[in-house]
């Protein structure tokens, strides 16, 4: 099989599959390259309202396929910094859903999702100490953001991989699933996102990932949406909200 990133929209969630089987799912330069236009498509899709990021198999993302950094590694370093960019730059709210192994480029791609959801098994690790490469700067601070400064050097002074049960209580997960229970825990919780607001959502990524620059702006939105009427009327009548305002506006 050709290495190569699938994606499908179901019920306003789109799912992007990595799928490398030959070398556990590890990111070709085409892959990489791939990943922010096809992200930028799922952005303006009106019915996409959240984002999960998974691996084919047993394996979320054994980093970058090696053979790439032969050729040019600065080349190769900035095409997974440009993919792990786009993700989290994504408006809405994207979700890793990680078994297996989540090494190297697969650890940026889960750090830049909003969370990280793990089966019993996984094992972590953010490996550039055992190649001799310089951890990109804004990686670095992802990475100190999720986990706090001594277990970022933890992982980038050895390389050494960690079990989904240490990665949620340093923070880099945030729940753990048995054996089996992944997908569906995933399943359900995406479609509690796509029930809220997505008004709140957008503004609460912006807050929390440090923008502080557009307050006016999301306090304008929110007088303009309508949505705080909806949902107290909707609580009130016990029933579904029905939330118009979308990241389109």
């Amino acid at each position: 099989m050709e290495p190569q990133l699938l994606h499908g929209v179901t019920d306003s969630v789109a799912t992007v599959v990595i799928r490398h089987p030959a070398k556990r799912n590890a990111m070709t330069a085409d892959m990489w390259r791939s990943l922010p236009p096809l992200l930028d498509r799922l952005a303006a899709d009106p019915d996409v309202r959240a984002l999960v990021l998974t691996g084919e198999g047993g394996t979320f993302c054994a980093g970058a396929d090696i053979s790439t950094l032969r050729g040019s590694p600065d080349e190769a370093q900035g095409l997974a910094v440009g993919a792990e960019e786009a993700l989290a730059a994504f408006p809405k709210p994207t979700l890793a859903a990680v078994r297996g192994h989540c090494v190297g480029g697969g650890s940026q791609l889960a750090a830049a999702c909003d969370l990280r959801f793990a089966e019993e098994g996984a094992l972590f690790g953010v490996t550039p100490a055992k190649l001799g490469i310089v951890y990109p700067a804004s990686s670095t601070r992802r990475l100190v953001s999720l986990v706090g400064p001594a277990t970022a050097k933890y992982l980038l002074f050895s390389g050494e991989l960690i079990d989904a049960e240490r990665a949620l209580r340093t923070g880099l997960v945030d729940e753990v699933l048995p054996e089996g229970g992944l997908d569906k825990r995933v399943a359900e919780f995406a479609r509690i996102l796509v029930s809220r607001s997505q008004l709140t959502q957008a503004a609460a990524k912006e807050f929390a990932n440090g923008r502080t620059d557009r307050d006016t702006h999301w306090a304008e939105q929110a007088r303009g949406s309508g949505n705080t009427a909806e949902g107290v009327a909707a609580f009130l009548e016990r029933r579904p909200p029905r939330f118009t305002w979308t990241t389109s506006r």
